[in-house]
């Protein structure tokens, strides 16, 4: 099997990551989950919210979205990139902007849009 050229393979990180923005940003939309200092009083956030609603991450699935893509094209980094993206997730529950199911599915999405990529990628080449 040959390696896919590197254009490719940015190009698809690309497309990969207007992908998710614009899956988060219907579903945070059509869902309209407040967060979790909306809907519980005396939450203190240490870092305003990028945007309104809560359901799912984008910064987790943005994170587990290119971890993986990284993982295959440049497995060398794998021990890097997957704590990163696991501390990404966490890190959103820490700081009170994201339920636990909100990181969850943020993660599952970023997973499918990483794999749906891969495949398109190995497709092509």
């Amino acid at each position: 099997m040959s390696m896919p050229c590197v254009a490719c393979v940015d190009c698809s990180r690309l497309i990969s990551a207007g992908v998710g923005l614009g899956i988060y940003a219907s579903i945070k939309h059509l869902t309209a989950r407040p967060r979790p200092h909306v809907a519980h009083d005396g939450l203190v956030l240490s870092v305003a919210p990028l945007d309104k609603y809560s359901f799912p991450s984008g910064h987790t699935l943005h994170a587990v979205n290119f971890a993986i893509q990284i993982a295959v094209f440049a497995p060398g980094l794998a021990w890097l990139v997957i704590p990163f993206a696991l501390m990404v997730a966490l890190s959103r529950m820490v700081l009170g902007l994201h339920y636990l199911s909100d990181v969850l599915v943020g993660g599952v999405i970023g997973a499918l849009i990483a794999v749906s990529s891969l495949w398109v990628v190995s497709t092509l080449s």
